[in-house]
């Protein structure tokens, strides 16, 4: 038999899935609208809360 002098080297994208080209979501809010909501909630809870208590 011959020798074998190559070494066989496992596949780069073994086991790892990419979901997010397969999925599309209805629901899209830009980075400005997380702000902003955030923004909200924050003063909600830390300053209009404690007022009504």
């Amino acid at each position: 038999m011959a020798k074998q002098d190559k070494i066989s080297m496992p596949s780069s994208m073994g086991g790892i899935v990419r979901y997010f080209d397969e999925y599309k979501s209805n629901v899209e809010l830009s980075p400005q609208a997380v702000i902003i909501i955030g923004v909200l909630l924050a003063l909600i809870i830390g300053v209009i809360l404690p007022l009504l208590s």
